[in-house]
C-alpha cells in the first residue's frame, strides 16, 4: 500500500511532462487511468530505441497505469471521459489552454460536478498571450536562455541531452498536486493547479536566472566551467578527464593535500573561492600538472576517500552500473520490462511496480464497464 493508495488519477496528458508526473504518482500507489486518443500517445511512435517493437521512450514514463482509448468527438466516449473526471481525485491534462472546454472537460465544468477534484494543467507558455503556442521542450530550452549557456564559448548553442524542462515541469506539477491535496484534506475543496514549461525553466535556471534578475548579469557559454566556482569542471589526468570539485575552502584544502600542494591554500590568489574563481587561469595549470601524474581512476579513489567531490565521466551504462555497485538497485522489472526505479524511498510505504506500461486501450473494456455500471 503506497502513500497515495486510494487516489484516483484521470490522466489526460501525453508525451512527457504529464505522463512522467503521473507515473511518479502511480509508483506511489495512485490508481492512474491513462486516457489516450484513438491513435495513442505520441511517444508510442518515438523510436528508436525500441524493446520488442515498442518505443523505450514510451516505456520509460508509463508504467503502473491502465489505458483507455477515447475519441472525445464521439458522444459515447465523451460520456466515459466525463464520468471518469467526475470520479477522479486528480485530473491532469496538457492540452493547449482552453482546448478541453468544448468537451466540457475544462476545470470550471469538471469542478462544478466534482468540487473535490484537484485539476492540474500543464502548458508551454501559460494561459495569457502565449496560450496558443505549442509547448515543446526544445522551444523552451531556446526561449528560456538555457541553450545560450550550453556549449563551448565559441560553439553554437546546444540543447541539453534530455528534455530537462518537461521533466522539471512534471515534478513541479506533482508538487502542486500534492500541496492541493493537502489543502483539500483540510478544507474539502479542490482547486486548479497550473504549471507552464517556461516558468519551470526560469525557476530551474536557478543561479543563472537569479544572476540576471538580482544582479543584472547575463550568463554565457563557458563550456564545462562554472561561473561562480573553481575547480568545478573536468580536468585531465594521465589517461582522461575527471570531474574535480572544490565547493568550499575546506574541500580545496583537502584537494591540495591529496595533490601534495600543501602551500597552495594559503596563497592569497587561491585562499577563498572568489579568489580561485577570479584567478582560475593561473590555478588550472597547477592542478593539471599534478593530475597528469596518475590515472583518473587512481585519483578518483584517493580524492573521494579524502572527501573531495570528483567523478568519472561515464556513459549511461556506466552510470547505471555505478548505481548498482552502490546498492541503489536502479532497475526494476515489471512483467519482463525493465525500467528505472522511482527515486523516492519511504520507510513504511514504499513505491511499488505492479503494472507494465499498457498497450493502447488495454484496459478500456473493464474501465468502461466500471464507469458506466451506475
Amino acid at each position: 500500500m503506497g502513500p497515495l493508495s486510494g487516489l484516483l488519477v484521470a490522466d489526460f496528458s501525453r508525451i512527457l511532462a504529464g505522463p512522467y508526473a503521473t507515473m511518479l504518482l502511480a509508483d506511489l500507489g495512485a490508481q492512474v487511468i491513462k486516457v489516450e486518443g484513438p491513435s495513442g500517445d505520441d511517444t508510442r511512435t518515438w523510436m528508436p530505441p525500441v524493446r520488442d517493437g515498442v518505443s523505450t521512450y514510451y516505456l520509460g514514463i508509463n508504467r503502473n497505469k491502465r489505458s483507455i482509448a477515447l475519441d472525445l468527438r464521439k458522444p459515447e466516449d465523451l460520456e466515459v471521459a466525463r464520468r471518469l473526471a467526475g470520479r477522479a481525485d486528480v485530473m491532469i491534462e496538457n492540452f493547449r489552454p482552453g482546448g478541453l472546454r468544448r468537451f466540457g472537460l475544462d476545470y470550471d465544468t469538471v469542478a462544478a460536478a466534482n468540487s473535490r477534484i484537484v485539476y492540474a494543467s500543464i502548458s508551454g507558455f501559460g494561459t495569457g498571450a502565449g496560450a496558443g503556442y505549442p509547448g515543446y521542450d526544445l522551444m523552451i530550452q531556446a526561449i528560456s536562455g538555457l541553450m545560450s549557456l550550453t556549449g563551448d564559448p565559441g560553439s553554437s548553442p546546444y540543447r541539453a541531452g534530455i528534455s530537462v524542462f518537461d521533466v522539471m515541469a512534471g515534478m513541479h506539477a506533482d508538487i502542486g498536486i500534492l500541496a492541493a491535496l493537502h489543502h483539500r484534506n483540510a478544507t474539502g475543496n479542490g482547486q486548479h493547479v497550473e504549471v507552464n514549461l517556461l516558468s519551470s525553466a526560469l525557476s530551474g535556471l536557478v543561479n543563472q536566472s537569479s544572476g540576471y534578475v538580482a544582479g543584472g548579469t547575463v550568463g554565457y557559454r563557458m563550456g564545462n566551467a562554472h561561473p561562480s566556482l573553481f575547480p568545478y569542471e573536468p580536468l585531465p589526468a594521465a589517461d582522461g578527464e575527471l570531474i574535480v570539485i572544490a565547493g568550499n575552502d575546506g574541500q580545496f584544502r583537502k584537494l591540495c593535500q591529496v595533490l601534495d600542494l600543501p602551500g597552495l591554500p594559503d596563497d592569497p590568489r587561491f585562499a577563498r573561492n572568489q579568489d580561485r574563481t577570479a584567478n582560475r587561469a593561473q590555478l588550472r595549470p597547477i592542478l593539471v600538472e599534478r593530475l597528469a601524474r596518475r590515472t583518473k581512476d587512481e585519483w578518483f579513489r584517493d580524492l573521494l576517500a579524502a572527501g573531495v567531490p570528483c567523478a568519472p565521466i561515464n556513459t549511461i551504462d556506466g552510470g547505471v552500473a555505478f548505481a548498482e555497485e552502490l546498492g541503489l538497485n536502479p532497475v526494476v522489472t515489471v512483467d519482463g520490462i525493465p525500467g528505472v526505479r522511482n527515486p523516492i524511498t519511504f520507510s513504511g510505504t514504499p513505491a511499488s511496480y505492479e503494472l507494465p506500461p499498457p498497450e493502447l486501450d488495454q484496459h478500456g473494456e473493464e474501465i468502461r464497464e466500471w464507469l458506466m455500471k451506475d
